[in-house]
C-alpha cells in the first residue's frame, strides 16, 4: 500500500535512485543472508536521510516505485517506517532499542474532545499503567505530556524520527518530554475523533518489548488491563465524552489501525448522537450511502436521517485506506456495522458522486434518498449542535 506521508513533486536525485536500487534488490533477494546484507545498506542510507532532512528523496523513491514495483515499494515503506520509529541508543555502555509507540483513543462528544497538555501526575500514572500492563518488565518508558489530535501528529518521516530520538533520550534519563502547544497546529472540532498518547520504550538489546512477549502475557489481557486500569487515569479529561482506549503499538501500525477502526466507531457514534439529541432510535433511522469519486473511488459518504423523509441530520465520511479499492467489500463492512447498531433501513445509491463540499463552511455534502448531495443539518431547534464526523 502507498505510505508516503505527504505528496511532493518527484525529482531525480542520486539518493532516491539508490533507495530504489536497494529496495528492488531486497525484494528480489533469495535468502536471509542476502536480506541481511541489503537491509544493513538500506538502514545506513535511510538513517542518514532521516537525520539530515532527506524527506523529499524518500518520498520521491516511494512515489516512483508505487506503480513501477509494488513489492519493492512495500519493502522500502516498511523500512522507512521502521527507521523513523526506532533506533539504537547507548547509555553507560548498554545498548538500548528505542521504539516510538502510540496509544489511540476513540472518542465522541457533542461538546469538545480534549487536546491538551497532561498534568504531571497523570503522565506519571499513565507510565505506571503502561509499564504494568502493556510493555515488558525491562522497558523504560517516556511519554509526551500532551494528548494529540490527528492534525497534531508528526507531519513527516523526518519529524517522526526526530521525535523518536528526543523521546528516547528522555526515556534513558527517566524524564517526560514537554510539548509546547503553541508549536502545534490547531485541531478542527469533530463529533467523533481520535486522540493519541505518544511515547517511547527503551529496552536492553535483545529484551522483550511488550507484555505479550513474556511467558505469562497475552494481547487480550494487555488490552483489558490497559482499558480498565489506564482508563480511570484519563477520566477527568474526558468529561462529557464517550471514549474507548485501544491497545498501544508501534507508532505507524497503531495509527493505521486506529484510522481503520475509527470509521466503524464514527457510525456507532452518529447513531448514539442522534438518539441522545433527538430521541431517534436506530430502528427509526434511514441511512443513505453514496460512493464519491475523483479519478477513482475515494470514499463513501453516509447520511443519517429519519425514515420516510429526505432530511439528512448527520453524515459520516468513510474513506478508503491503504490498498482498498472498488474490489474491496467496503459496503458489506458498512452494512454489517449499521445492522449491529440496529439500523435496518439502509439504501445504497449506485451513483458516481463527486467529492463536493459546502462553499460557505467547507463541510462535506451528503446524499439524500433522492440522490442529491446536500448539507447535513439537525432540525432547526438543534441546528447549533450539528457537528461533522471525522
Amino acid at each position: 500500500m502507498k505510505r508516503s506521508r505527504f505528496s511532493t513533486r518527484d525529482r531525480h536525485s542520486k539518493e532516491a535512485a539508490e533507495l530504489q536500487r536497494l529496495a528492488t534488490s531486497l525484494s528480489d533477494s533469495g535468502g536471509k543472508l542476502e536480506d541481511a546484507f541489503l537491509e544493513a545498506q538500506l538502514v545506513e542510507r535511510l538513517d542518514s536521510l532521516l537525520s539530515h532532512g532527506g524527506e523529499d528523496d524518500i518520498n520521491t523513491a516511494l512515489n516512483q516505485m508505487f506503480d513501477a514495483n509494488p513489492q519493492a515499494h512495500d519493502e522500502l515503506a516498511d523500512m522507512v517506517e521502521s527507521r523513523a520509529e526506532s533506533h539504537t541508543l547507548e547509555f553507560n555502555g548498554q545498548a538500548y532499542e528505542i521504539m516510538l509507540f502510540s496509544a489511540p483513543i476513540h472518542a465522541w462528544s457533542r461538546f469538545s474532545i480534549p487536546t491538551c497538555n497532561l498534568p504531571a501526575n497523570i503522565v506519571k500514572q499513565l507510565g505506571v499503567q503502561l509499564g504494568a500492563h502493556v510493555f515488558s518488565r525491562d522497558a523504560r518508558i517516556a511519554l509526551c505530556d500532551f494528548l494529540f489530535s490527528p492534525d497534531q501528529l508528526p507531519r513527516s518521516f523526518c519529524d517522526t524520527h526526530a521525535l523518536t530520538r528526543s523521546l528516547g533520550e528522555a526515556a534513558i534519563a527517566g524524564n517526560t518530554l514537554a510539548i509546547d502547544p503553541k508549536a502545534l497546529p490547531e485541531t478542527n472540532r469533530f463529533l467523533s475523533d481520535l486522540r493519541y498518547l505518544i511515547g517511547v520504550i527503551a529496552v536492553p538489546h535483545g529484551a522483550p518489548l511488550f507484555r505479550w512477549h513474556e511467558a505469562d502475557g497475552t494481547r487480550e489481557a494487555a488490552q483489558h488491563a490497559w482499558a480498565s486500569q489506564g482508563g480511570p487515569v484519563l477520566e477527568s479529561l474526558f468529561t462529557g465524552c464517550a471514549w474507548e482506549m485501544r491497545l498501544p503499538d508501534a507508532f505507524h501500525t497503531a495509527c493505521r489501525t486506529a484510522d481503520r477502526q475509527s470509521r466503524a466507531y464514527s457510525l456507532r457514534a452518529a447513531a448514539a448522537f442522534l438518539e441522545t439529541m433527538l430521541g431517534l432510535m436506530p430502528a427509526d433511522i434511514q441511512v443513505v450511502i453514496g460512493p464519491c469519486y475523483e479519478r477513482e473511488l475515494e470514499e463513501f459518504r453516509i447520511s443519517f436521517g429519519p425514515k420516510e423523509a429526505e432530511d439528512v441530520y448527520h453524515g459520516v465520511v468513510w474513506p478508503l485506506v491503504g490498498a482498498e479499492d472498488e474490489s474491496t467489500d467496503t459496503l458489506g463492512e458498512i452494512e454489517s456495522t449499521l445492522r449491529q447498531i440496529g439500523v435496518t433501513d439502509i439504501r445504497f445509491l449506485d451513483h458516481h458522486f463527486p467529492l463536493e463540499f459546502c462553499d460557505d463552511c467547507s463541510a462535506p455534502l451528503f446524499p439524500n434518498v433522492d440522490g442529491e448531495l446536500i448539507h447535513a443539518e439537525l432540525p432547526e431547534a438543534l441546528n447549533g449542535a450539528s457537528l461533522t464526523m471525522h
